[in-house]
Order: structure tokens, then sequence, then C-alpha cells
């Protein structure tokens, strides 16, 4: 199949872009065609706020370059994934234009969000979810804490939902998970052309030994990832788990000073992919304390590719792909004592977590691999084909 597949990148590469790379690599070993339209956030600091706001609501550019991408390599698909904010909703009319159906997945909740995460001090929040102008998002200046940014965030939600954008251009959306798709049809999309496909991991990086006695946490070091209740439950266990930190960000200065003050713990700051696999592999759990709902949690499944089971906040599509007792447990979200009650269960019931470990590795093969994704992409592929073109 010839399929074209269009992403705006991030500034801070994280699971959207590696899961899109992922995406076509899969799709290229299984032989199909596949071109890509990139662009990248980098270029947004060369760019004054006038012209950013306004091709985040209309990318001229990325219209005219989709249409000449197009009719040169013709193909049967465009599967967009980030489209914000400059390539833009004007790409899929580009695509509708030239008549070729479009696929887009959504990692996010963009499209109901100004700040695309649904939270806000601290706490989950669904203040905009549903409102055809999502003013709350602009009055507390969610997206960069600024009222600008998030006005023309605003902007481009409100703009597209009145030219119907949503349910006309677009022939099949995907959400990586139940909890994400419930949310978007709260949120006013089209919940007919909403269809659930998980993210999975490939290639397979194989079982791990789980050997390593430590407990691992990989995210954004950022409020609503749960640090602090990271940290605080860590302080409660007073050093009985060591416990290693992946990733960086604004919280980056709290876990400097946490690693400082308790040996336990250790800061790796960023780790290239096959270093997290590796130390996957190695932990005895993995800790997901998000506060935000997370849309998918792709760390979850590549733990279960190495066999780690996963302590998770009950909360989001974390409680729906950790079942609770089988491949990891759930503990109440923000809850540090309940966290460090649930990791320690663990570390002090070996044979509860070999069970733990097994069942992981399980609910990988059969759910996010490789082929079980690519048959499942290919099936809404074809339903866009028939929905664009019925003849």
């Amino acid at each position: 199949m010839r399929i074209l597949v269009a992403h705006n990148c991030y500034q801070q590469p994280g699971g959207e872009d590696e899961q899109v790379a992922v995406e076509v690599a899969m799709l290229r070993s299984f032989g199909h065609e596949v071109a890509q339209y990139n662009l990248h956030n980098h270029s947004i600091d060369s760019m004054n706020r006038f012209a950013l706001a306004s091709r985040t609501v209309w990318s001229r550019s990325a219209f005219l370059e989709l249409r000449r991408l197009l009719r040169m390599h013709q193909p049967q698909i465009v599967h967009f994934h980030n489209t914000f904010p400059l390539i833009s909703p004007a790409a899929y009319w580009a695509a509708r234009a030239e008549g070729a159906p479009v696929v887009q997945t959504l990692h996010n909740f963009r499209l109901c969000c100004v700040n695309a995460v649904l939270f806000r001090d601290g706490r989950v929040c669904e203040d905009c979810l549903g409102k055809a102008i999502p003013w709350p998002g602009v009055l507390h200046k969610c997206y960069r804490d600024s009222r600008g940014a998030s006005g023309a965030t605003a902007a481009m939600l409100t703009t597209h939902r009145l030219l119907g954008t949503w349910r006309e251009a677009v022939d099949v959306y995907i959400a990586p998970s139940e909890f994400t798709r419930c949310k978007l049809v709260q949120g006013g999309l089209p919940a007919d052309k909403i269809v659930v496909k998980p993210n999975f991991v490939y290639p397979d990086p194989g079982f791990g030994e789980g050997g390593g006695g430590f407990a691992l946490f990989v995210g954004r070091l950022s409020q609503e990832k749960g640090v602090e209740t990271l940290l605080a439950a860590w302080r409660r266990l007073g050093g009985l788990i060591p416990l290693k930190i992946v990733g960086d960000g604004p919280m980056a200065p709290n876990v400097r000073e946490a690693a400082a003050m308790d040996g336990g713990i250790e800061w790796l700051g960023y780790r290239p992919l096959d270093t997290v696999y590796h130390l996957l592999g190695e932990a005895s759990v993995l800790v997901l304390p998000s506060r935000c709902y997370e849309t998918f949690a792709r760390v979850a499944v590549e733990a279960f590719a190495k066999g780690t089971p996963v302590v998770a906040s009950r909360l989001g599509a974390m409680a729906e792909i950790v079942e609770d007792g089988r491949t990891g447990l759930h503990f109440e979200p923000g809850d540090a004592g309940d966290l460090a009650a649930k990791v320690l269960r663990l570390l002090v019931q070996p044979s509860e977590l070999a069970q733990m470990r097994q069942a992981a590795r399980d609910k990988f093969a059969r759910s996010f691999v490789a082929d079980v994704n690519h048959d499942a992409l290919m099936a809404i592929y074809e339903r866009a084909i028939r929905t664009r073109h019925p003849e």
C-alpha cells in the first residue's frame, strides 16, 4: 500500500515522536511504500507571534506542500499524527482536495483541550470539554502560560469546529485506548468515526531478567506526571527500595535535591531508548504515578515487553492497560502512602512478582506486537478508503 505519513515533531522528543517512527518502520517492514511529511517545532523560535497564530489556524504553506506531495506520491491513504501547530488542520483539506482518504491518530486531547492534557493547577480539568469555544483555556492561559498562545489554539479549535473539519475532512480517527475514545466523544468528536487501536512496541526488545532490585520511573519530570507523588512515596519508604529516575523537565531541580538527600534515589537524566529498554529489563517494577489522564502510557507497554510489572495510578488509560493484580497494581492518584505500600507489596512477595512478570510479557505478546498492530491498522485504512470512495 502507498501511504503518506504526516507529523509535526516536538521540540523535546517524546513518546509520540517515538511511536510515529516505530509505526513507519513497522509499515515498511511489511512491504508498504511510506512517504513522510515532517515539520519540526524548532522553526517556531524564528517566527513572530502573529505568523505562528495564523499558521496554527490555517497553514497555507503546509496546504500547498501537501497537495504537491500527494500529486507526486499518489498515496492510497494519508495518515496524520500531530498537526499542531505548523501543519494545521488545513492539511486535511489538502488531502480531501486531492481525493485522498484521511486517518488521524489522536495521541493527546488537543482537539478538545487547549493544553492537550486535560490538566490544570495540579488537577484533572475538563472545563473546556464539549464547549464550542474553549474560553476557559484562554482565561487560564493553559497553553505555554500565555493568553495569546492559548487564544491562537482556541481559535484553531473553534474555527475548525465551525468549518466542520472534524467531521467532514477526517475519515477515521484512531484513539489509543477506550478511555481516550470516550473523552474525545465527550469533547465533541464524532463517535462513529473513532476506533481504538493501541500503540505497540517494535522491534520486540525481548524478555528481561528483572534482577536489578530497583524501581524505575521513565517520563517527563513535571507535575502532571506525578513526580511530587513519586518523591513523597520514596521518602516514606526510607531507602528500602532503590529508585532510578529517567527523564528531564521542569521538576528536575526537585529530583536532583531528592537524589542528593537520599542515596537510594538516582537521577539518570535523559537516556536513549536502548538504555531505557535495558533498565526496564533489569527493574523489578515500573512506577507510573501520573496525575493527568494518560491517553495510553506507552512506557507501560515497553515494560510489559520486558516482563516488568507496572504500579500505576488508577486513572485514565493507565487503569485500562495495567490489569490490577495481574500485570501490576493500581494505587490512588496522588496518594504517596498508597503508592509506597503497593511497591513494597510487590518487592516483599517474590512469587506474586514472578507471576506478574510472566503475565505482563503474555499481555504484550497478545496485544502490543507488530503483527497484531499491522492487521488492525490495515483494517482502519480499508475503512477510511471505503468511506472516502464508496464505489
